[in-house]
């Protein structure tokens, strides 16, 4: 039997204690989370001029894959809020970017990796599932995670290593050799999340496959440790034991959307709980209460890179997704999601605005870092607590508004300047439909009543 460690004995609320921070953030209260949401969105935004006259929409700076994590974080942003002010921005952000409908734009197709692109791809799986609004005579958002699944997939390299999808897509690319848990966890996630919506089997098919390949040679599932990376140069034997929580968020994801999808079957349970148990202990750390998620390996020393800095807030939403596909694991992460919270809130008084968040949550004052990122991770913690509140489930195919049933498109993106340069693929879908949504479907009330029941011991 697998036991997760509930830690509040039968309580779900963090006490706020300490003191006040410049987002003053009561952690019971849904109004003071929307508030304290807003204010770090309006700070992520402030430093986004992408959408400004004469620059390149959707683009951020050396790091293109980050404006698919940022308009990620900004879609949940607004299904939790109901704050459609940044929606404009966020979506000719995405459809911008789009190329060939696929996330390949020609500008950067010649040196992104599999992981830039499964960023956008995500992006466009929760505004999907979301049923975040649909322009007109554009692709839907499911059309564009599936086309970016169909190249994807096509990258399956079973030369090497017996599978798995390289981190890069290009052989002339640093790093070409390495089959990394990003890029196999973001396809691992795509896949799990489009069975789901679509019922259809083919895509549970290949999240199997990518997770059976995943336990030989990234995830050790007897200490339910996920490696950063392994080589086709030493045949995938050696792995580099990096810890990042970006890693981790990608798999739980998948496993409890494979949970849903297969009704509970205890295969999708056990990886969940094991990588969960990992997760809590690794990014939860016991020296600052075991409640507030902190980036291990590189907040200690400050010297978290941009892109390590979005880490978190990404994790604290995939968190917040599996409380819901996977409700009986919700009275663990709650009141994780609330500690982190309060503990970010704390941090947030830096800047003219004194409202800037930095990047150490665990911290009772200002670290002094103030990046677009660490406010994207605020904005993420701060409205991924409002999942409790939330009472409608993720959307499938069947009930969505803004979705096709078709992976067509209305044609070529408009990129940067012109469409994707990235070729097709073989990853056609197809196979036996299921039931699109799951008997263990759960909204927020499910999530609460799951808490309140305190249900975490699972067979």
């Amino acid at each position: 039997m697998v036991l997760l460690t509930n830690r509040l004995a039968g309580a779900f609320t963090v006490a706020l204690a300490g003191s006040a921070s410049a987002i003053s953030l009561d952690i019971n209260n849904e109004q003071s989370i929307r508030n304290a949401a807003a204010t770090a969105s309006f700070n992520t935004m402030s430093n986004y001029t992408s959408n400004h006259t004469g620059q390149i929409p959707g683009y951020i700076p050396d790091a293109w894959w980050e404006g698919g994590a940022l308009f990620d974080t900004l879609i949940q942003y607004w299904y939790f809020t109901g704050d459609a002010s940044n929606n404009p921005a966020v979506s000719q952000g995405m459809y911008w970017q789009r190329g060939n409908d696929n996330y390949m734009p020609s500008n950067w197709s010649s040196y992104m990796s599999n992981v830039d692109q499964m960023a956008w791809g995500l992006a466009a799986m929760t505004a999907a599932e979301l049923n975040y609004p649909v322009e007109t005579n554009m692709s839907s958002w499911q059309t564009l995670a599936q086309r970016v699944f169909k190249v994807q997939s096509a990258r399956w390299d079973e030369s090497t290593c017996g599978g798995g999808l390289r981190w890069q897509i290009w052989s002339y690319e640093s790093g070409y050799t390495m089959k990394t848990a990003a890029s196999n966890g973001g396809l691992f996630q795509l896949s799990a999340r489009l069975a789901r919506f679509t019922g259809n089997q083919t895509y549970a098919d290949w999240a199997e496959k990518i997770w059976d390949w995943s336990l030989t040679s990234l995830v050790n599932n007897d200490t339910w440790v996920v490696a950063d990376s392994t080589s086709t140069g030493s045949g995938c034997a050696t792995v580099g034991e990096n810890q990042w929580t970006y890693n981790y968020g990608l798999y739980l994801s998948g496993l409890a959307y494979m949970y849903n999808f297969t009704n509970g079957e205890t295969k999708w349970k056990a990886g969940l709980n094991g990588l969960l148990n990992t997760t809590f202990t690794n990014f939860f750390p016991e020296k600052y209460g075991g409640m507030i998620m902190s980036e291990a390996l590189c907040e200690p020393a400050e010297d978290c890179n941009t892109s390590e800095e979005t880490y978190k807030g990404l994790l604290a939403g995939d968190l917040a997704f599996v409380s819901v596909v996977a409700p009986y694991t919700a009275s663990e992460i709650i009141p994780r999601l609330q500690g982190s919270a309060s503990g970010a809130a704390k941090q947030c008084s830096g800047g003219s605005n004194e409202t800037l968040c930095g990047r150490r949550w665990y911290q009772t004052t200002w670290d002094g870092s103030a990046d677009m990122e660490e406010q994207m991770s605020a904005t993420s913690i701060f409205a991924s607590n409002l999942v409790v509140y939330k009472d409608a489930g993720l959307a499938t195919q069947a009930t969505a508004t803004n979705a096709t049933t078709t992976e067509g498109g209305t044609g070529a993106g408009n990129g940067t300047s012109s469409t994707d340069a990235s070729g097709g693929g073989n990853g056609t879908v197809t196979g036996v439909t299921k039931n699109a949504g799951s008997t263990v479907v759960c909204g927020a009330l499910g999530v609460v009543a799951a808490i309140v029941a305190g249900a975490v011991a699972v067979a």
